[in-house]
């Protein structure tokens, strides 16, 4: 049996988005982390249309991030390590247009 640590603050890992901190339960995803920290949409399509989390199983794409340099991750898919820099995807696949995702759907108005 393991033991809990008694700080909270021992048991979160920390890391950047864009310069600002995010942190979470070690385990937690990037995603995970973003979305505690508020932040909703990541990363823009070509139209300006928000993305960040929809599927949260790494199948839609909508997630992409750059992870320490290495653009194209899945946020939902990579959990979050100690001092890892997340920025917006802005390389290959980071302004590419998925269609039929719901966050962009409601932005348009649509279902």
């Amino acid at each position: 049996m393991s033991s809990q640590p008694r700080d909270p603050a021992q048991s979160e890992i920390h890391a950047t988005f864009e310069g600002d901190p995010i942190r979470c339960a070690p385990g937690a995803s990037v995603a995970a982390a973003l979305i505690a920290t508020g932040k909703r949409g990541w990363r823009e399509t070509r139209s300006g249309a928000s993305r960040g989390l929809f599927c949260g199983i790494g199948v839609c794409f909508d997630c992409l991030v750059e992870i320490d340099g290495e653009s194209g991750q899945r946020s939902c898919m990579v959990p979050l390590k100690e001092g890892m820099d997340v920025r917006g995807a802005t390389g290959p696949g980071g302004d590419a247009e998925a269609t039929g995702s719901a966050t962009e759907l409601d932005a348009e108005g649509g279902a």
